[in-house]
């Protein structure tokens, strides 16, 4: 991965909680990640939502219900 001059602040607004993800402030690889997937990055989703590591769009969808 390229350096991001952007990582050190992004990391400051990072919800994500899973604490071994080498992409953490990185948000375009983050995104990309997730699309490959079919998901949705953890900062989308509320905090008690974010800690099931469950990223589908689905639970997203009922995340905002």
């Amino acid at each position: 991965m390229e350096e991001c001059p952007r990582q050190e602040k992004n990391l400051a607004e990072c919800s994500c909680t899973y604490g071994h993800c080498d992409r953490k402030g990185l948000c375009c690889e983050c995104l990309h990640y997730h699309r490959k997937r079919g998901e949705l990055p953890g900062c989308y989703f509320p905090p008690e939502v974010e800690m099931t590591y469950d990223r589908s769009i689905g639970r997203f969808v009922k995340s905002t219900l």
